[in-house]
């Protein structure tokens, strides 16, 4: 209940608010405590590069205030188009040092949707490594008001071609560590601009705020147990959710970065075992590959490796397995609307009793809500009635607090839309358990209806990823005459996996689930992917469409 008063009280009467007592919240304060605490620690490493804490500061200024110089500043975009490299980190410092928007590009997106975001951003500065040019060249082409551009000129990458005014580097000369940058004034000031993957349509621009950025990443670094002794692997995009703020958080505690271009399941395991890397975030298909990597190329580790996986939630055959290897595996559920990271499967003690399989089963939950997300609730998304922690009762995940976006950039109504009701709406359906932690069942569009039944796509495919040869799969719903629909499995096998006919995986699910939540079509081959490794099951519901007619 909303509180009110007519007049001032006695905890107010000459108590107020200066800068003695209150300062607005932003993460580049995380960089200045670090670069002063620490200022000779390794904060950043790439290939045989090292950059100290103080080093990394100084950098981070000499871009602000090459940016200031540019007149880049207030609600103004700059752009970047760069794999996990120390550039692309810089930017989620010296961008917002001066002021301006960050929007970390997805370097998977095509050039007309490139140049869709970059308009719609209105991007007065790209900064875009050259593995990237030409897809950016053909972005531009396209632009009517181009922005300038900066090359990034990585000596990791051989390849590609430089397109911008000058390089990184020389951008960083133009500015000075002693200029006088300006001083954040309002916490909900933008710092970022994210473009969600979008599966019609151009992608949404979501926005993020000083404070939302710098509550998440400290609930990242209480939730994932950083420390100055932290090593944190970049096997997450950095354009993805900003890293899911690990961005910032890993500056937070004083840890130390490690760059890496792309997820190569080798150099993961050599930069682990070189490193003693301590934590690593990615999406379940990183962990599939990791699992799934050649033998010549893994290594045995003497310490533990903690991992945060998000997505579609891992199936627990997946945590089972990285568990073995030295791996263990915290999930974790969100969307880029809420900085990364809403919920956590917070480990219970009691936990430590169960087999490894009952283990597994309970850390693919989705969980409970971070520390510093104020709500969530499962609920009927009409009432907006929580539904009964019976874990079997579904409604839609739904969540509020300082994490959760501004809104989308010039979208008002897809904005009231998803803020209907004073919650935001994810549109994912799950079940509360009795214990409170939730458990995503399905997408509200991708709940197979069959003859009338409910089947969750998620525990056929939970089936599935036990099949011994079974390394993705994906069910989607497939149009029949007499049921409506029913569940169409697809599915790519082990590399070392010998051929298989549909219907030894379809015994199996029988053998499994319910026999009408079995699938009654497989296909095999490669799932297709968005940027960010989530199975895009809009694309595989039109091969199901398709398969109705037997196309």
């Amino acid at each position: 209940m909303k509180q009110s008063r007519k007049q001032p009280g006695i905890f107010d009467r000459d108590l107020e608010r200066g800068p003695a007592n209150h300062a607005v919240l932003s993460p580049i304060s995380f960089l200045r405590r670090s670069a002063s605490v620490y200022p000779r620690k390794v904060a950043v490493i790439h290939g045989e590069t090292r950059f100290t804490y103080a080093q990394f500061h100084a950098r981070c200024r000499r871009l602000a205030s090459a940016l200031k110089r540019r007149k880049i500043g207030i609600a103004d975009t700059v752009a970047v188009m760069a794999p996990n490299v120390p550039a692309l980190l810089e930017a989620h410092y010296g961008v917002p040092m001066a002021g301006a928007v960050l929007n970390a590009l997805n370097y998977r997106l095509d050039a007309r949707t490139i140049a869709a975001c970059l308009e719609h951003g209105q991007a007065k500065l790209l900064i875009v490594d050259r593995e990237y040019s030409t897809t950016v060249a053909a972005a531009l082409a396209l632009m009517k008001k181009k922005p300038a551009v900066i090359d990034i000129d990585d000596p990791l990458y051989v390849g590609g071609r430089l397109i911008g005014e000058k390089d990184y580097e020389a951008l960083l000369q133009e500015g000075s560590v002693d200029d006088e940058l300006p001083e954040l004034s309002d916490e909900w000031q933008a710092i970022c601009l994210l473009y969600t993957s979008g599966t019609t349509g151009n992608p949404k621009g979501v926005v993020y705020h000083h404070r939302g950025a710098y509550l998440n990443a400290l609930g990242n670094a209480l939730t994932f147990g950083l420390s100055p002794s932290a090593i944190y692997l970049w096997t997450l995009p950095m354009f993805h959710c900003n890293g899911w703020t690990y961005t910032w958080a890993v500056t937070a505690a004083g840890g130390t970065h490690i760059c890496l271009r792309r997820v190569d399941p080798a150099q993961i395991f050599l930069l682990i075992e070189r490193h003693n890397v301590t934590h690593m975030c990615g999406a379940p298909i990183v962990l599939t590959t990791l699992i799934h990597a050649p033998e010549t190329a893994k290594r045995r580790f003497t310490h533990s490796v903690e991992v945060m996986t998000g997505g579609a939630a891992p199936p627990s055959p997946v945590i089972a397995a990285m568990d073995g290897m030295g791996f263990r595996v915290l999930h974790a559920y969100g969307l880029t609307e809420c900085y990364g990271p809403a919920t956590v499967c917070a480990w219970q003690e009691e936990w430590n009793d169960l087999t490894l399989p009952e283990r597994a089963s309970r850390m693919a939950r989705q969980g409970v809500r971070y520390v510093t997300l104020e709500d969530v609730t499962v609920a009927d998304p009409q009432t907006l009635k929580p539904v009964p922690s019976d874990g079997r009762t579904l409604g839609e995940i739904m969540l509020r607090g300082n994490t959760v976006m501004k809104g989308y950039l010039k979208n008002a109504k897809a904005t009231r839309e998803a803020f209907r009701g004073g919650w935001f709406h994810t549109g994912d359906l799950a079940v509360c358990h009795p214990d409170g932690y939730i458990e995503v069942k399905d997408r509200s569009k991708d709940i197979i209806i069959s003859g009338g039944e409910n089947i969750s796509s998620l525990e056929v495919e939970e089936a599935l990823y036990k099949h011994p040869l079974v390394m993705e799969a994906a069910v989607v719903a497939r149009p029949d005459e007499k049921w409506g629909e029913t569940p169409c499995a697809f599915v790519t096998l082990k590399p070392d996996a010998a051929a298989i006919a549909g219907d030894a995986i379809i015994d199996w699910c029988r053998d499994n689930l319910a026999h009408y939540k079995v699938p009654r079509t497989v296909v095999f081959g490669p799932l297709p992917k968005t940027s960010t490794g989530k199975i895009q099951k809009f694309v595989l519901r039109e091969r199901a469409k398709s398969l109705r007619s037997g196309a």
